[in-house]
């Protein structure tokens, strides 16, 4: 008895010791011992189970082991070991493979110590060998789950990274279903629903097959879908079978039966603690979502519902401030005769800061037309409301009658008068579409813009006054008129800065880009103002207001057998002669008359030249084909001077003085008549070449 409970474990008696052999093997680990001279290689007991060798087939050979170790990883190690024992080493360590008798694959770690003599000439390795196949299982779940952790990283930065651009719930959508885009959320498709009073509408979606869901766009938020369960719940809900996903919601059946997925996440957007929508996302060959896949779905969620939330506020923000500047605004653009007029408004993408900007047509007495662009500084609420006073008081003052010049001079006053310290930039022409004469004036704005018949363009030289406000507070309320003519088929185009200003960069260059996107464009008034807002206004990031008027003036070609053609020449244009004189004698090639070019372009040429040096201002040349009695050409040149032309007879050592011998010479008649505030000198060419001379 007493014997029996002294050999009891624990009552004093110690168990018996392992040796150094029994605890490597207990650790599936061996040694051995490598004799480089003799080629014998001594394994113990623990070394052969490491490479799953009966004692009887270790022979005490190195080859003993190659029945064990592929070819590939048994040349590996032995260059490994060929490397140390040549470069003076004194250890190294390797991973190879040993096949097992059963068929399974063991990662094997071996760490040898080289024995050196005297003269550093090895003669010995002795070492270890190890089963290492945990610990690089374990490593290898290590790497996967880094990678998995990258990859959700990856997802999360680029979505993250994605949406911070976008700016409206457009933006959103566009982000989440454009290029790349399902690759960047790391799914095989996507819906987006947005929260619509009792509905949820869906407004995005993206993946093949998915297209069907839009048959059900609109559905109710009662639960009986598990997108409006999420989103009711606040709860997400992932889905590794949309078959059984189908048995439970039965509405649903169907669709899920014909789109091709096998899993789904319906996640709940939440933004302020207000479920504003939701998400789903699908996957192909998907049997499981682990808790870091959740994690991650969830994180997109959720800064897909920031996204949508600030998109939302700032689409709110946007109808306000548009609405609020629409109110400002003229409704409608009053009728005009004799030519077409297009009108457009484009705010900045900032928010509720809306700006000043504004236009107006205005119909006035004797079938004239006024037409004003402004700006009133700042982009704010006050700004818009200041605009709207002074639109009104300046369409009260043209109304009446007013030269443009006291127009403005008025509503500068008015606007100084106004309990603001705001000023307004403003560009307004009286515009008498019969003639084709136009009375300018500015108020630190920027001038007009006129595109000829031919497509050149040019800013003609309107002088200005100070901006509305600022002129009446320093009192110089002195605004000076400019005479402009429109030629038939000529365009006005008048806009606010933002059109024509990009921050960092010269307006000059805006103007250049302005004026070749007038002169590419359409000839229609409406085609042409979408043609620069297209053009212009995104190029620049749309970063302010923009107000822009464009009037055309009917084209008069005259007839089949009484063509016409108008041109402009500014008497600051030097290039105006000679596009004057090829529009000419392309005409007359066209007409079928080429022999009367050389006689009507000088004489067009005289008459010009004596325009444009003896007058203040431009001129307007009109030739035409007379039918009647006899066919002939006649040519127009009308100026605002209104002193006449004295034919004289030069000196023989005169210089100037021959323009009218000259054209009483080429014409068959010549004459001058008065036209308004000027005159128009005319010359007629007989068609059948029979000039004769009368005054």
């Amino acid at each position: 008895m007493a014997a029996a409970e002294h050999d009891r474990p624990g009552q004093g008696r110690k168990p018996p010791e392992t040796g150094p052999g029994e605890r490597l093997a207990l650790n599936r680990m061996g040694s051995f011992e490598w004799d480089l001279g003799a080629g014998t290689l001594e394994l113990d007991e623990a070394g052969a189970a490491v490479f799953d060798l009966d004692p009887e087939d270790v022979d005490g050979t190195p080859e003993a082991l190659g029945l064990r170790i592929p070819p590939a990883d048994a040349a590996r190690l032995g260059q490994t070991v060929a490397d140390v024992l040549e470069s003076g080493a004194d250890t190294y360590g390797a991973y190879f493979m040993v096949q097992r008798r059963d068929g399974r694959d063991q990662w094997t770690h071996t760490q040898g110590r080289v024995v050196r003599d005297e003269d550093g000439q090895p003669y010995r390795i002795v070492g270890i060998v190890r089963d290492a196949t945990g610990e690089l299982a374990q490593a290898t779940q290590l790497r996967k789950l880094e990678s998995a952790r990258a990859k959700q990283s990856s997802i999360v930065q680029r979505t993250t990274e994605a949406l911070s651009r976008a700016v409206t719930v457009d933006d959103v959508t566009a982000t989440l279903t454009g290029a790349g885009a399902l690759e960047r959320l790391g799914a095989e498709g996507l819906a987006l629903g947005l929260v619509e009073g009792g509905t949820i509408k869906i407004i995005a979606l993206s993946g093949e097959s998915l297209e069907i869901l839009s048959e059900r766009r609109f559905t109710r938020l009662d639960g009986s879908l598990p997108l409006s369960q999420a989103v009711i719940t606040r709860q997400a809900r992932f889905v590794t079978s949309l078959r059984a996903l189908g048995e439970e919601f039965p509405l649903l059946s169907d669709y899920l039966s014909r789109i091709q997925y096998d899993a789904a996440a319906y996640l709940p957007l939440i933004a302020q603690a207000k479920a504003i929508g939701g998400l789903v996302l699908f996957y192909r060959h998907r049997t499981e979502f682990s808790p870091e896949e959740k994690n991650l779905c969830l994180g997109l969620a959720g800064i897909v519902a920031q996204s949508l939330q600030r998109a939302l506020l700032f689409d709110q923000e946007r109808e306000f401030a548009t609405g609020l500047q629409a109110a400002m605004l003229p409704r409608r653009i009053p009728e005009i005769t004799g030519g077409e007029i297009a009108v457009r408004y484009h705010s900045a993408w900032s928010g509720r800061e809306v700006g000043g900007d504004w236009y107006d047509v205005i119909a006035l007495p004797r079938d004239r037309v006024g037409i004003v662009v402004g700006d009133v500084q700042g982009h704010d609420t006050h700004a818009a409301a200041i605009m709207g006073q002074l639109r009104i008081a300046l369409r009260a003052y043209a109304g009446e009658g007013h030269p443009p010049s006291t127009v403005l001079a008025r509503a500068s006053r008015f606007l100084a008068e106004l309990d603001t310290e705001r000023f307004a930039t403003c560009m307004y022409a009286q515009v008498d579409l019969e003639t084709g004469g136009v009375r300018a004036v500015r108020a630190g704005h920027l001038g007009p813009l006129i595109r000829h018949t031919d497509g050149r363009t040019g800013w003609p030289n309107v002088r200005g006054g100070l901006p509305l406000g600022l002129a009446s507070v320093f009192e110089q309320e002195d605004f000076p008129e400019t005479r402009l003519d429109l030629v038939p088929g000529e365009t006005l185009v008048l806009c606010t800065d933002g059109l024509v200003e990009e921050p960092g960069t010269a307006i000059t260059q805006g103007m250049e880009a302005l004026s070749h996107a007038v002169s590419s464009g359409p000839q229609g008034a409406g085609a042409l103002a979408d043609h620069l807002l297209d053009r212009l206004w995104e190029r620049w990031g749309s970063g302010d207001d923009v107000a822009l008027l464009v009037l055309r003036r009917a084209p008069d070609p005259g007839t089949h057998r009484a063509p016409r053609i108008h041109q402009y020449v500014h008497q600051a244009d030097p290039e105006g002669l000679s596009e004057a004189r090829y529009a000419l004698r392309q005409a007359l090639r066209d007409w079928g008359m080429p022999e009367l070019a050389d006689d009507v372009e000088l004489a067009a040429g005289e008459l010009l030249v004596n325009a444009l040096l003896h007058t203040d201002g431009g001129a307007v040349l009109t030739m035409e084909v007379l039918p009647e009695p006899v066919r002939r050409i006649r040519l127009w040149v009308k100026d605002r001077s209104s002193v006449w032309p004295r034919r004289r007879t030069p000196g023989e050592a005169a210089t100037t003085g021959r323009g009218l011998l000259l054209v009483d010479a080429l014409a068959s008649h010549w004459g001058v008549e008065s036209r308004g505030d000027g005159k128009a000198v005319w010359c007629e060419f007989d068609a059948t070449g029979n000039p004769r001379s009368t005054e």
